[in-house]
């Protein structure tokens, strides 16, 4: 509110002093500056790209000038991602990001294509074993399975991008985080923990990687309608239609009234993070909740009538 009353007087200044060439010069740069695409020039990698976040943070960064590298094991839905979008600004690559040496290699594809490596979107994740269980009955199996993806993957993408942007001095990395990795009992263990980790991660190397000119942050988003969640909901309500658990998702779950987050929501906070307007954010975790992790209400009885 106060720029635009400032704007206002700026305005009402410039019509008195007789400046108003120069003032629709600035208004005519403002207005180009607002809409320029945000990444134009810069390289980046998603993994997960196929499906979900991923896929609507490929369309975001393409639309703001980006090439984008999508990394996946769903190869039928990724190369018709990449289709959908411009053949010269994204292809898609088979990436398992268990293995690091296929997350070496899909960041080695665009240094390859393009010449370098801008933004490391690590996105691709597992929701593991989704009925809920005691701690003593937790299956460590599955436990090593949900920490291989989403956080040992985790890592190995924080390492390679590093690989190549820090001779350049600069490159923004991202993680995907999660309301669980913030508030326990959100999820089963195994992804709570999992998320946890890599919030430790983004705040253990975002340090380490300032000092090459690299940012390290993470995003942590409520539940969406994706997929993976999706898929969540149908095992855990199965008696419930698919309308009924899209609405436990967006009106139940979350925190936020009149409104319903999206995978674009996400998108745009990964757009951020990956622009310039973010040059000095590092080893922060923005949370895209409405809130959600903030506050929780005392287990206490109901107070008398």
């Amino acid at each position: 509110m106060f720029r635009a009353v400032k704007h206002v007087v700026v305005v009402a200044k410039a019509k008195k002093s007789g400046a108003e060439p120069a003032l629709s010069a600035f208004a005519s740069h403002f207005s180009a500056a607002s809409t320029a695409q945000r990444l134009a020039g810069k390289v980046a990698v998603i993994t997960g790209g196929a499906s979900g976040i991923g896929k609507a943070t490929a369309a975001e960064f393409v639309r703001n000038g980006a090439k984008v590298v999508l990394a996946d094991v769903q190869d039928d839905l990724g190369r018709a991602v990449a289709a959908e979008l411009d053949a010269d600004a994204a292809c898609y690559t088979r990436c398992d990001v268990a293995d690091e040496a296929q997350v070496a290699a899909a960041v080695d594809l665009a240094v390859a294509r393009h010449g370098r490596l801008d933004v490391m979107f690590n996105n691709a994740g597992i929701s593991g074993a989704l009925t809920p269980v005691p701690l003593a009955s937790l299956d460590i199996t599955d436990f090593d399975r949900v920490m291989a993806v989403n956080a040992r993957a985790m890592l190995a993408g924080v390492k390679h991008a590093a690989r190549v942007m820090t001779p350049r001095r600069r490159g923004s990395i991202i993680c995907t985080a999660s309301t669980a990795g913030v508030l326990g009992s959100v999820a089963p263990h195994p992804y709570s923990v999992s998320k946890a980790a890599v919030l430790g991660l983004v705040r253990a190397v975002a340090g380490e990687m300032a000092r090459s000119g690299v940012r390290v942050n993470a995003i942590s988003p409520s539940y969406i309608p994706t997929p993976l969640v999706m898929r969540t909901m149908e095992e855990w309500y199965p008696k419930a239609t698919a309308e009924e658990r899209r609405r436990i998702v967006e009106q139940d779950v979350n925190e936020m009234e009149g409104t319903v987050l999206e995978a674009e929501d996400v998108a745009r906070a990964a757009l951020y993070l990956a622009s310039d307007e973010a040059k000095y954010v590092n080893g922060h975790n923005l949370a895209v909740d409405g809130g959600y992790t903030v506050g929780k209400p005392p287990n206490m009885p109901a107070p008398a009538q």
